[in-house]
């Protein structure tokens, strides 16, 4: 992660497992990184920001997955389990991504990086799908994007792609986890236990 801008303020918790860590920038936006306790890996990392008219914004994921959303009829709203799914998770020294539901052989995949946009570029010969990948990451960072550094592989119906992280990215992230680990954590709330004031 790249050092943050000046008068970021951070707050750690730790509840059901993970250590959560938020984020409040300058200008407002916000950031949450979810941290296995025992392993230390990222699980979830998910930024917003404030719209033109100043409402707060829905929750994007760079890392893991959004939960299921649940209807007024209780039932739970999730896309087809048969469409492909895009989910990051990282490993410790690569950034990775792993398409769902892509059933075709390995050599129908074609995995490029593009220097403009600075994507990684996924499409299929039989133009069954086509996918941009930004590496956020990288962008904050202002890095170059290094084609050698671009790997993948296909199994299972899963398409894999990996992106080597360059020596900034690892040092970013270990100042990051020794911030992380010196922040004092703030009590957990318990489910349901909010303090309501009386009027």
């Amino acid at each position: 992660m790249a050092t943050y801008p000046e008068g970021t303020k951070m707050t750690t918790m730790s509840s059901g497992g993970r250590k959560k860590v938020h984020y409040t920038f300058p200008d407002e936006t916000e950031m949450v990184e979810e941290f296995d306790l025992q392993t230390d890996a990222l699980l979830v990392r998910k930024r917003r920001g404030k719209t033109i008219l100043g409402a707060v914004s829905e929750w994007i994921f760079e890392v893991g997955e959004p939960p299921a959303r649940i209807t007024i009829e209780n039932d739970m709203l999730r896309p087809s389990s048969s469409n492909p799914l895009l989910v990051r998770g990282d490993r410790p020294h690569a950034f990775e991504w792993r398409i769902r539901n892509l059933p075709y052989p390995k050599s129908t995949y074609s995995v490029v990086l593009e220097q403009e946009p600075r994507q990684i570029v996924v499409r299929t010969t039989n133009k069954k799908y086509f996918k941009r990948i930004n590496i956020e990451d990288m962008d904050r960072m202002r890095l170059p994007l290094e084609a050698s550094a671009l790997s993948w592989t296909h199994e299972n119906s899963t398409l894999i792609i990996m992106y080597k992280k360059p020596p900034e990215v690892l040092q970013a992230e270990r100042d990051a986890k020794l911030a992380r680990h010196a922040a004092p954590d703030e009590k957990a709330v318990p489910e349901g236990d909010v303090d309501c004031k009386q009027q």
